[in-house]
């Protein structure tokens, strides 16, 4: 989790380079931070040493992130979030990050290939 600030930092940088609204950026934000905070926590059970491979491109049709992670083998886009259909108060905790990942993206893509994660995923430029 020490290395969320270097990725928050990697992430201004293209959106500066790229030229994308503030928008776009959080939004993009959002994604990678749960892609990211769930790599560590579920697929390695906490703080480690292993590394992600993060990919940013940004072309007139959107953004574009592909990320790669050593952990056990898991696709976050492919199970629902358990209750979401309860009130705050009676849900269990956890799921929602998915969810709001899932409805950010435009398009997302998974495999397990190698030994690794791997996801591809395209957001809205605006």
């Amino acid at each position: 989790m020490s290395a969320l600030r270097d990725l928050r930092s990697l992430l201004e940088a293209f959106c500066t380079d790229s030229g994308l609204a503030r928008d776009a950026c959080l939004r993009t934000n959002v994604v990678l931070e749960e892609l990211f905070t769930n790599c560590i926590r579920h697929g390695h059970g906490g703080e480690n040493d292993q590394p992600v491979w993060i990919g940013l491109s940004c072309d007139e049709t959107g953004i574009a992130i592909t990320f790669e992670d050593n952990a056990r083998p898991f696709n976050p886009f492919n199970h629902a979030p358990v209750g979401i259909d309860h009130t705050v108060r009676t849900r269990p905790i956890g799921g929602l990050g998915v969810l709001l990942a899932q409805k950010l993206v435009r398009s997302r893509d998974y495999a397990y290939v190698f030994g690794r994660n791997y996801s591809r995923l395209r957001l809205g430029r605006s």
